[in-house]
């Protein structure tokens, strides 16, 4: 296998590698200067700050999709050729986000930034908190070339896949839909980025940026390899059962953070039908929050291990999409848990009594 991939690594295949990504981030970023979109302010920031984004994620997203079905059908464009150079772009991915990490640092220390640490430690972490270029905001726009970047080589499996085998499958069919559902999702719900912990105190360093570019799009399409070669339909109860779990999943997952964050823009907010109720005036008991404290968490896991069901067993790299999750969040959780304690002190013990588990009944 490694003979194989090393040998995808030429010259002229990195060259090419190179142009396909710069080219892509590019036009993603002249995109979100140029398309209209909403306003919308954001969280107070770690500094004391507040900033106003325009959310056109999803405006952008439709628009690249809808440009690529056009161009398919129109001109017989295909995206197969950056599936066949995976490797040669994850090489340069990650060039592209070890130098972006150095340069953001050495932008930072001109302004006089990121002194409390060493080199490593500053290029690591960050040594600013938002930077901007052009008047984009950089730690937001990231999270377009890394989702929208995983949309297209996830749909470029499915071309490969009819370039290969003259068929588009069943299942392949699903799991284009199942992706594409959930980042459409995600970008009409954008504005909650906002709110996240990323974005209010985290500096945009090489732990953000190479998650951005190299792990969200590289790592999270790992089943698309398998599906390529998968070709057998599922029975029809295997294909509705996987895609209920799939909208369940999603249901909880998105419910979950827009209830939160319905309650957070107004405290009077309606949630399944009543006012939101809490405790103390701090913590929010109504919905998904009353029942367990983390469904969230729940949710994500519950979508991934759909999609990673539609890959089947005959490989057990797929799978390591949703073990790796579940390691992440089962650990998020339990340190949201340590952070709302110290926080809230008594409040978090009497919603504890609420919602008694984190992630699953009588489990966790």
């Amino acid at each position: 296998m490694l003979d194989s991939i090393l040998a995808t690594l030429t010259p002229a295949a990195l060259g090419r590698a190179t142009l396909m990504l710069v080219g892509f981030i590019a036009t993603l970023f002249v995109l979100t200067k140029i398309v209209p979109g909403p306003k919308h302010e954001g969280a107070t920031l770690r500094d004391g700050t507040k900033r106003t984004y325009k959310l056109n994620g999803l405006a952008i997203w439709l628009l690249v999709t809808a440009g690529i079905g056009v161009a398919t059908v129109a001109f017989g464009f295909s995206l197969a050729p950056v599936a066949r150079h995976f490797w040669p772009l994850l090489v340069v991915a990650n060039v592209f986000a070890f130098s972006g990490t150095v340069l953001l640092w050495l932008l930072a220390r001109r302004k006089g930034l990121g002194k409390d640490r060493g080199a490593l430690a500053g290029m690591f972490y960050g040594a600013e908190l938002n930077p901007t270029w052009w008047g984009v905001d950089l730690k937001m726009f990231s999270y377009k070339p890394s989702l929208i970047g995983l949309g297209v080589i996830n749909a470029s499996f499915a071309y490969l896949q009819y370039e290969t085998h003259g068929t588009v499958s069943q299942p392949m069919l699903l799991f284009q839909a199942f992706y594409f559902i959930y980042l459409t999702n995600y970008f009409q719900f954008e504005y909650g980025m906002l709110f996240t912990w990323d974005i209010i105190a985290e500096n945009f360093g090489w732990m953000l940026v190479w998650g951005d570019y190299v792990l969200v799009p590289f790592f999270y399409c790992i089943g698309g390899w398998v599906m390529v070669s998968r070709l057998e339909p599922l029975p029809a109860p295997a294909a509705v059962g996987l895609c209920v779990m799939f909208l369940c999943g999603l249901w909880m997952f998105r419910g979950a953070n827009e209830q939160k964050h319905r309650y957070k823009r107004d405290p009077k907010a309606r949630i399944w039908g009543k006012p939101a109720e809490t405790i103390g005036g701090k913590l929010l008991v109504s919905g998904f929050w009353g029942i367990g404290r983390h469904l969230n968490y729940t949710g994500e896991i519950t979508v991934y291990l759909s999609w990673t069901l539609l890959t089947g067993f005959q490989s057990p790299w797929p799978w390591l999409l949703p073990a790796w999750l579940i390691s992440l969040l089962t650990h998020r959780a339990w340190r949201d848990d340590c952070r709302c304690r110290e926080k809230y002190g008594p409040l978090w013990d009497q919603y504890c009594q609420r919602a008694r588990f984190r992630m699953l009944p009588f489990i966790y």
